[in-house]
């Protein structure tokens, strides 16, 4: 039989994958602004000015320079 807490568990939406430029690094952390314009702080490996991904404060990669395009549904 399966516990019925980790099955729901497993239902909840994990945290999602964003995409942002880093701005500045203070110590360990760097701070990456959205493209939304607002700001997080992330752990990993990045230089100012790299756009990366990050998931949950942690930087999971660098992400491709591409233009970004917002569609009005």
């Amino acid at each position: 039989m399966s516990n019925l807490l980790s099955d729901f568990l497993s239902l909840l939406p994990g945290d999602p994958l964003l995409v942002g430029e880093v701005s500045s690094i203070a110590d360990e952390i760097r701070i990456v602004t959205l493209p939304d314009g607002s700001t997080i702080t992330a752990k990993g490996v990045a230089g100012v000015g790299q756009k990366v991904f990050v998931r949950g404060g942690v930087i999971h990669g660098i992400a491709p320079t591409l233009p970004i395009v917002e569609i009005l549904v």
